[in-house]
C-alpha cells in the first residue's frame, strides 16, 4: 500500500528552488535586472567552483542563477555540463523536514539516491550559509524528480525576499513544468516515489505539448505533441548536454 492509500491524500512537495545555469553569472544578473527582476549576489559554493545569485520571493522560494567562477570549470555535482552548455533551467529542488530520512524512505523504492551531503557557501558579507542535501535518481542532479535539501542555519541566511519582488505581484514558484521524452515512464517514476494518484493528461497546443498534471502538487509533466517543437529541440539540447 502506497503513502496515498494509506493518508487518503497524496504527500506534498514544497518548491524550495529552481536553477538556472550558464557559463558565466553577470549575463544571466543583466537579464534579469532588464525586466525588473535585480537578484541578489549568493556567494561560492563550498565546491570551490561555483557561485550564485538569487531572486527571493515572499513564500520562501527562490530562482537560483548558477555559473563557474572560473571559465570552463566543471563540477560533477552542480551541473558542470549545463553551465558550460548554457543550459538555462536545468534543476528544481523541494524542501524536506529530514533530508537522511527522505534519502532513505526514496532509496528503499528502488530510486537510487546520492546523499546526504553537506554544503555551504560564503556570503559577501561573510556569513556562512550551511545546509544538507540529496540527489534522486540519476538521471541528471534536479532535473526530473527533486533533489532534497533542508538548511542547517537560518533559511533567512541563504535566502530572503529580493527588494525587486517585494510588495510586486511575483509571491513565490507555484509550480514546476518538467519536458520528459517518455511520458508514461515519467508518470511512474513520480507515482513510484510520492505514491500520488494519476494525474490528469491533456494536449496544450498553446504549450505545444502533452501535459499531465498530478492534482494537488506542484509538478506538471510536458511531453512532445510532434518531434518538431520548441520542446523537442529543448529536451535534445538538454539530454545531449547531461548526456541521459
Amino acid at each position: 500500500m502506497g503513502l496515498q492509500e494509506q493518508t487518503g491524500l497524496p504527500p506534498t512537495l514544497k518548491i524550495d528552488h529552481v536553477t538556472i545555469a550558464g557559463p558565466e553569472l553577470a549575463p544571466m544578473e543583466q537579464a534579469f535586472a532588464g525586466v525588473g527582476l535585480v537578484t541578489d549576489y549568493g556567494g561560492p559554493h563550498s565546491n570551490g567552483v561555483t557561485h550564485m545569485a538569487w531572486l527571493g520571493f515572499n513564500d520562501g522560494s527562490y530562482i537560483e542563477l548558477i555559473s563557474s567562477l572560473q571559465p570552463g570549470q566543471k563540477d560533477a555535482a552542480f551541473w558542470g555540463e549545463y553551465i558550460v552548455g548554457n543550459g538555462g533551467p536545468c534543476a528544481w529542488a523541494a524542501q524536506v523536514d529530514e533530508v537522511a530520512a527522505e534519502a532513505a524512505r526514496v532509496s528503499a523504492v528502488g530510486i537510487p539516491v546520492s546523499g546526504p551531503a553537506y554544503y555551504h557557501r560564503r556570503r559577501p558579507d561573510g556569513v556562512l550559509v550551511e545546509w544538507d542535501l540529496a540527489f534522486l535518481d540519476e538521471k541528471g542532479a534536479g532535473a526530473v524528480l527533486p533533489f532534497i535539501i533542508k538548511d542547517i542555519t537560518p533559511r533567512e541566511w541563504r535566502v530572503r525576499p529580493s527588494a525587486s519582488v517585494v510588495d510586486g505581484p511575483l509571491t513565490g514558484i507555484a509550480s514546476v513544468t518538467l519536458g520528459v521524452q517518455n511520458l508514461e515512464s515519467s508518470i511512474e517514476l513520480f507515482r513510484q516515489v510520492y505514491g500520488w494518484a494519476p494525474p490528469s493528461i491533456t494536449d496544450d497546443a498553446t504549450f505545444g505539448a502533452k501535459m499531465a498534471y498530478f492534482m494537488k502538487t506542484p509538478v506538471i509533466l510536458a511531453s512532445l505533441l510532434d518531434d518538431h517543437s520548441w520542446l523537442s529541440e529543448r529536451l535534445h539540447n538538454l539530454y545531449h548536454l547531461a548526456d541521459i
